[in-house]
């Protein structure tokens, strides 16, 4: 459970820092700055680990767990960018029911405090992901509305499927598992950079290139903190605590952008952190 709060704080930091930069830089070039970053950690975490390549079953899974990240944070933030968060948000935080399920029917069996913990903390993830839509603001294309809901469903989808690939390629290697999720999403990031958005719009400069490095480094440490967890844990539980990153983006958002914490969310926050307690003690 340590080690799963420790991946939804890095998370939360990462999205936060994620969010401010894609004001100024595009999506896609955020992501394949912070994807190469972890890449590149990785590649020598490989050679100096020196462990032996996992098997074909293990490999894809790690792969695939790659392209499903990629996939969710890109219908994420696309749907965040023509839809409203009080929609977008709760329909994606819920993704994490999938590895629940999956660890449910693989034969865990929680107890009733560990099952009240993991309802309770859905329902917290849900609550505080959600941030009211002023009066004033402008009304939505219903079409574009409806794409926004699609997009969300399969970011949630998305990263539903990284938490359950993800178990799956760390428990023969973790690092083989953080490597190559990476090595397979870097260059198609790097082809959609070039491709749709252009090599022009790069950052080359180090202060420039700094926050990207930066977001890459908390994500990877976020996504080896679940990996080690889900080795050591039930899926169920690993699955939920850590994707209580919501909360953590939330916080940062009132503390340093002066966003208000409404009282949706303020319960939201508490629902969530007393599942996590509750999980825990289970």
């Amino acid at each position: 459970m340590a080690l799963a709060l420790g991946s939804s704080v890095c998370w939360g930091a990462s999205d936060f820092l994620g969010g401010l930069k894609s004001r100024s830089v595009a999506v896609p070039v955020v992501l394949a700055g912070s994807y190469t970053t972890g890449l590149v950690l990785m590649a020598v975490a490989v050679v100096l680990i020196g462990e032996s390549f996992p098997s074909a079953g293990a490999a894809a899974y790690g792969a695939a767990a790659g392209l499903a990240g990629i996939v969710g944070l890109g219908a994420f933030y696309r749907a965040l960018a023509i839809g409203t968060m009080s929609i977008v948000a709760p329909i994606s935080a819920t993704g994490v029911a999938i590895p629940v399920i999956v660890g449910l029917a693989q034969g865990e069996d929680p107890s009733t405090v560990t099952s009240a913990g993991l309802a309770l903390a859905v329902v917290g993830v849900v609550l505080a992901s959600r941030e009211s839509r002023p009066e004033d603001a402008p009304e939505i294309d219903e079409g574009a509305r409806r794409q926004s809901i699609l997009l969300a469903l399969v970011a949630g989808a998305a990263f539903g499927t990284y938490f359950t690939f993800a178990d799956i390629a760390s428990e023969e290697s973790v690092t083989w598992a953080l490597f190559l999720s990476r090595a397979v999403s870097t260059p198609v990031l790097l082809v959609v950079v070039l491709l749709v958005v252009g090599a022009a719009a790069v950052p080359r400069t180090a202060p420039a290139l700094a926050p990207l490095v930066l977001i890459g480094v908390l994500d990877l440490i976020a996504n080896a903190l679940y990996n080690v967890a889900t080795t050591k844990g039930a899926l169920s539980g690993v699955a939920v605590a850590a994707a209580l990153y919501p909360v953590v983006t939330v916080l940062l958002a009132a503390a340093i952008l002066h966003e208000r914490v409404r009282g949706s969310q303020a319960l939201g926050v508490v629902a969530a952190l007393t599942g996590v307690v509750l999980i825990a003690a289970g």
